[in-house]
């Protein structure tokens, strides 16, 4: 009978942490020296999938899985725990949250059963008083951050009805922060500016998008155009410094009205 790959890789990992014959590197590591490597990979992950490249989606999906394989093979030889160990907890935790699979619930939707999930966790809770906002990952980017703490207080109907209510809450926000500029307190002004970030997440929230999403495109989209503009200066003989900022918003138009196709590694 061959071995399956999953217990190939988990011999694999018992071989590079041997005491004797291991890998030195592999030896040294523990879960504190793991979390970059770990918060590393989910990011190489999700470059793999916006890529659209189908092998480097699978390569990446095999490096999250070692760091998975990795931590579930310190727990082991702690006694603590095991890679069949936590199956078991994934697959007993997918079955009891969805009864409308594996039992007899009913639901009317996906967003009734995020509702029920909710209750669902809130039920696996020891004192069952634990916040819905609790749990959110702490070093999660703040927009990502924002948006899963929206979400979460939105499944237990703490949540605007309507979009226009939503966009006169930004255009609140707007005229706070610009009360608070024209105040020149510098604290006033940065809670203000973070509400107004806020705001802007719950208005991405409700049209289905997640702002970190769309900051990273926008992020990318001016890198390139940058790269452009000095492309542009460049072939006229100049460098970024010698020029007006006149004469770098023209070859910014240029650029945005003509989407100048240019060599940037020029």
């Amino acid at each position: 009978m061959s071995t399956k790959p999953i217990d190939r890789v988990l011999e694999i990992m018992r071989k590079l942490r041997d005491p004797e014959k291991g890998c030195p590197w592999d030896r040294e590591q523990n879960l504190e020296s793991l979390k970059p490597f770990l918060i590393e990979e989910c990011y190489e992950l999700i470059d793999a999938i916006d890529s659209g490249d189908v092998e480097k989606h699978k390569d990446e999906l095999g490096d999250m899985l070692l760091q998975v394989v990795f931590q579930a093979q310190l727990r082991q030889e702690k006694g603590e725990f095991g890679f069949d160990d936590i199956c078991t907890v994934l697959a007993e935790k997918l079955i009891r949250r969805h009864p409308h699979v594996f039992g007899d619930v009913t639901v009317t939707g996906s967003k009734d059963v995020l509702t029920k999930w909710e209750q669902i966790k809130n039920t696996e809770k020891k004192n069952g008083k634990r916040s819905v906002v609790d749990g959110v990952p702490n070093h999660l980017p703040a927009l990502m951050k924002a948006h899963q703490v929206q979400s979460r207080a939105a499944r237990v109907g703490f949540d605007w009805s309507a979009i226009h209510d939503v966009m006169a809450k930004l255009e609140e926000e707007l005229e706070e922060t610009k009360e608070a500029m024209r105040s020149g307190n510098k604290e006033h002004i940065a809670e203000e500016i973070g509400d107004l970030l806020f705001s802007v997440v719950n208005l991405s929230r409700f049209q289905k998008l997640h702002a970190e999403e769309l900051l990273a495109a926008t992020v990318r989209k001016f890198s390139r155009r940058f790269q452009a503009v000095e492309a542009l200066v460049h072939a006229a003989g100049k460098q970024m410094t010698d020029c007006t900022l006149a004469e770098l918003d023209a070859f910014w138009n240029t650029v945005k009205t003509h989407q100048t196709l240019i060599n940037v590694t020029e």
